[in-house]
Parts: structure tokens; C-alpha cells; sequence
């Protein structure tokens, strides 16, 4: 183990330390209740889970069987869960929450966001966002983003200050990370940037940001020449692919060039980039150039696309 991974290792046990005192996980109590941290778990699982069972709640908390049982025989005492067989097989049982155990859940819900609320509201609004992002982003790393709800994006228009630099910053560590591309392409997306900046013109220019949870995760612009409409930037983080956005984001642009009344849509890219290629061909997009482009890299194609609307 070399010494930045065990430095790495030591933050996130400091972190963790950290944390479960700030929310008091190692009281034998949690919330002021008469249940431990465990026990207000399962009754949340339960309360979620769809035809919930012993075996699924243990194989989904990683519980042991014989700790979990006795956590479901105090719940049952209180009248807080119920039993009900399964109709495929009588030996098994579904868990139900029972009215009491939702007052409990209701209550302890509760107590849960007063305890959030008073943590967080001493804090800016700015760092509020920062803390809800660190920890979806922490979240999605561990999961490896496995939990992304496609109604938690949100897609926005209005440039505000950040989002280039931002955007740039992506273009420079993705493009380095999966193409190889020099510094020298962040460079040309910061320019063209500039010119955008400098010459945007709300009725025929237009740039849309996907975000989660105020992170921006992906965008795509449009920038107006006379007639024609040229598409820009035009960028998904790893995370969040394969969930429909590429083709969401694509579908916005385009939507906006035939309400602005353009006759052509025009895309320079590269031939490496195959994945958003196919998604312009699927679109109706047709090459009409290519040459040879070793500004970015060796051995490096660009292509030019377009599409009569």
C-alpha cells in the first residue's frame, strides 16, 4: 500500500468518525428513541420494500438472520409490523408496517429532519448546495452511480456566472482522460467560449446545462450563423451516460433550431468519438467533410455534419 492510498484510507476513516458523531450514531438510542440505529433501519426497509421479506431484508442490510429475527419479534410485540403469508408458499411471510408503525416512522422522520435542519441551517445557501452535492457525488462513486434517478436532472438555459469556465474544465479532463487529447484542445473550447460570451445573442444562441443536484453533469449549446445553426460542446459526464440524457440534451437543440426557424444545423467532431457519431446518424445528420486535424492529437480526424431542417 503506497503512502497516498493510506492517506487517502486515513481521511476517509477521519470522515467517518467525524460523522457519526455529528448525527450521534453511536448512541445506544437514535433520536431520543427507545430503538437503536439498526432497528429504525429495518422498519424504514420494510415500510419501502415491495412484498418485503426476512430473507430480502437480510440479504439487503447484510444483517444476520438471527439478529434481524429478534429486531422483527420486538417490532411485532409493539404492533409496529405484521405477518402475512406468502401465496406462493406458506411457510414464508411478507412484513407489513402497521398503522402504529408508520406513526413511529412519521415521528421519528421527524425528529430526523429537525436534527438535518438544525445542522445545516447555520450554513449559506451556497454551502447547503456545496454539502448536498459533495454527498450525492460521494454516493454515486460508491454505487457507481448505480442510484441516478433520471427526475432528479434538471436541464437549464440561462448562462450563469462559472458555467463556461466549468464546462471547459470538463472538456480538458474528459477529453484528456478517454482520447488522450492535449492541452491544447481546453484551449480551443476556452476560445470558442470567449467568442460566445462576447457575441451571444439570446434570439438565435442558446447553450443547456444538465445537472444533478446543482452539479452541472453535461451540456450542449447552439450558436446562430444567418441561416445555419452550428452544435456545440456537446458533453456528458461518464456517470451519467446510458440513462437517455445524450439524447435528451440533442433533442432540446434540435427542437430550438427548427423553433428559431434555421434551414441547416451543422457539427464538427472527430472520428474517435463513435458513441455520439451513431447519435447523430440516428438524428439525420449527414457528413459532408472530413480532413486531417493533429492539433489535439496524432493521427486525428475531423468531421463535419449536417442536417437540412
Amino acid at each position: 500500500m503506497n503512502n497516498k492510498l493510506k492517506n487517502e484510507i486515513g481521511t476517509i476513516r477521519s470522515f467517518n468518525r467525524f460523522y457519526t458523531n455529528v448525527l450521534g450514531l453511536l448512541d445506544q438510542h437514535i433520536l431520543e428513541s427507545t430503538f437503536s440505529l439498526s432497528e429504525v433501519r429495518v422498519l424504514h426497509e420494510i415500510e419501502k420494500i415491495e412484498k418485503c421479506t426476512s430473507k430480502k431484508l437480510s440479504e439487503i442490510l447484510c444483517m444476520d438472520a438471527g439478529y434481524l429475527s429478534r429486531i422483527l419479534k420486538k417490532f411485532e410485540k409493539y404492533g409496529m409490523i405484521e405477518k402475512r403469508r406468502t401465496p406462493e408458499d406458506a411457510r414464508a411471510y411478507f412484513l407489513y408496517v402497521t398503522q402504529i408503525g408508520k406513526e413511529k416512522m412519521n415521528e421519528l422522520n421527524a425528529c430526523s429532519d429537525e436534527q438535518i435542519f438544525n445542522l445545516i441551517h447555520p450554513l449559506t445557501e451556497e454551502e447547503q448546495s456545496r454539502l448536498v452535492r459533495n454527498m450525492t457525488s460521494i454516493e454515486n462513486i460508491l454505487t457507481e452511480g448505480k442510484r441516478i434517478k433520471f427526475e432528479d436532472i434538471t436541464i437549464r438555459h440561462d448562462v450563469r456566472a462559472g458555467d463556461a469556465g466549468y464546462i471547459t474544465y470538463l472538456h480538458g479532463l474528459i477529453y484528456k482522460q478517454e482520447y488522450n487529447y492535449s492541452i491544447a484542445f481546453e484551449g480551443y473550447v476556452a476560445q470558442s467560449f470567449c467568442e460566445f460570451l462576447l457575441n451571444y445573442n439570446p434570439n438565435c444562441d442558446r447553450l443547456w446545462l444538465a445537472e444533478y443536484y446543482g452539479e452541472v453533469i453535461g451540456c450542449i449549446g447552439v450558436v446562430g450563423h444567418g441561416d445555419r445553426a452550428q452544435l456545440r460542446w456537446f458533453l456528458l459526464h461518464p456517470n451519467y451516460r446510458g440513462i437517455g440524457l445524450g439524447k435528451r440534451l440533442l433533442n432540446c437543440a434540435l427542437s430550438y433550431c427548427r423553433e428559431k426557424g434555421f434551414k441547416f444545423v451543422f457539427l464538427d467532431t472527430t472520428n474517435d468519438l463513435e458513441t455520439a457519431i451513431a447519435m447523430y446518424t440516428k438524428a439525420g445528420f449527414i457528413k459532408v467533410a472530413e480532413k486531417k486535424n493533429n492539433s489535439w492529437r496524432e493521427d486525428l480526424t475531423e468531421l463535419e455534419f449536417e442536417m437540412q431542417l
